[in-house]
């Protein structure tokens, strides 16, 4: 307990001494991936942390049923504790999504996923951006019964959109790839169906992109021949506007919704974590704070991309899982913490050189910004 009170300490120390940093109304949107929010009675020391860095928003997930259209008692209390993240001028990115196998894959069950979605934007009006599933793309996340994912995906989107644009006001409907698993081909095929469909309105307001690096140790503008990742950037572009060209679909923002470089476990920070490590190559933590400064800093460079998301805030103490936060798993911070803090006060101040490559070429214009934002923000606070 007195480790956990010295940690607590020292962050609201960091949030004291640390200068006030202006949100992004005019630049991109940075943020953290990561559910804890929602488990916590207690917020600390999760919302000193945020404070201290300086962000804009939080992703956090919730887990659908196939036949539920209302969230459980047990959601709703995750729920109230997301949105308290509003009153801290905090926006919250809601994704919501099932079991792989739970794929909506009919018109009933379509139905059902979309309004239970829509039931949850408008019991809690703080909430207005809300992802479509988790990497449809990926087997992992998205086995719907018929043998065409990616029409599934294309008729979720098409009810989802009009159910939640009919009754929520402002809400940004966003999608999911993964930098695996060939996004390219997948986005192809849900142009494909939403073209065929004759479709005379949008499927979504903004696409989201997981651009993990193929490898722990590989920069971020790393380029590849299928794989999707930062450094691809220019030919996610390409393959969006080619294959929704001639639709309803108009050309939208980027979200990068999840990135995340995987650190590896010192010796002696070994008891704070349990299991074995499931990733090769995981980097050091000074190695991490590299890789990530220098990742956020070529987000704010590429074009249509206006929003970026670490994944984790905090570490996952079970080594088959996730050590790509910017605190340990004892929430002690990694030199990443400084590294994300500094490249986000970069970006508030516009002190990014773009030079050419991987992607990076100009910062977003205003025009792309706007829909990173979203709306005033008097409405999100």
């Amino acid at each position: 307990m007195r480790g956990a009170a010295a940690v607590l300490i020292s962050l609201f120390a960091l949030v004291l001494v640390a200068p006030m940093s202006a949100h992004a109304e005019a630049g991109l949107l940075v943020g953290v991936h990561d559910d804890q929010i929602k488990w916590r009675t207690r917020p600390n020391p999760i919302f000193p942390a945020v404070r201290t860095l300086g962000l804009d928003a939080m992703r956090v997930t919730l887990r659908w049923r196939p036949g539920r259209r209302n969230p459980s008692v047990r959601t709703h209390h995750e729920l109230q504790r997301m949105v308290a993240a509003d009153r801290h001028g905090v926006r919250i990115v809601l994704g919501v999504y099932g079991r792989a196998d739970d794929a909506p894959s009919t018109a009933g069950e379509r139905e059902d996923y979309c309004r239970y979605v829509r039931n949850i934007l408008l019991r809690y009006s703080e909430i207005r951006d809300v992802v479509i599933w988790n990497e449809a793309n990926s087997h992992a996340f998205w086995r719907p019964d018929r043998k065409a994912p990616a029409a599934a995906y294309a008729a979720l989107l098409s009810r989802c959109w009009d159910l939640l644009h009919s009754s929520v006001p402002g809400v940004n409907v966003i999608t999911t790839t993964a930098a695996g698993h060939d996004p390219g081909a997948f986005l192809g095929a849900v142009a494909d169906a939403y073209r065929a469909s004759g479709r005379p309105r949008p499927l979504f307001d903004t696409v989201g992109h997981n651009p993990y690096p193929l490898y722990p140790d590989e920069l971020p503008d790393t380029l590849h021949h299928v794989y999707v990742g930062q450094g691809d950037h220019a030919r996610l572009v390409t393959m969006l506007d080619e294959s929704f060209a001639d639709t309803a679909q108009p050309p939208t923002s980027i979200w990068y919704l999840e990135n995340g470089f995987q650190t590896s476990v010192a010796a002696w920070r070994r008891s704070l974590y349990a299991g074995h490590e499931s990733v090769e190559g995981a980097v050091s933590g000074a190695r991490q704070a590299e890789q990530l400064g220098a990742a956020l800093r070529l987000a704010y460079c590429q074009p249509r991309v206006t929003a970026y998301f670490n994944f984790l805030l905090v570490d996952e103490p079970s080594l088959d899982r996730w050590q790509s936060g910017l605190f340990w798993a004892d929430w002690r911070p990694k030199p990443s913490f400084a590294a994300y803090r500094a490249a986000i006060t970069d970006v508030r101040a516009g002190a990014v050189t773009c030079a050419g490559g991987g992607g990076a070429g100009r910062p977003a214009t205003p025009e792309e910004r706007s829909t990173a934002v979203g709306r005033p923000a008097a409405e999100r606070r």
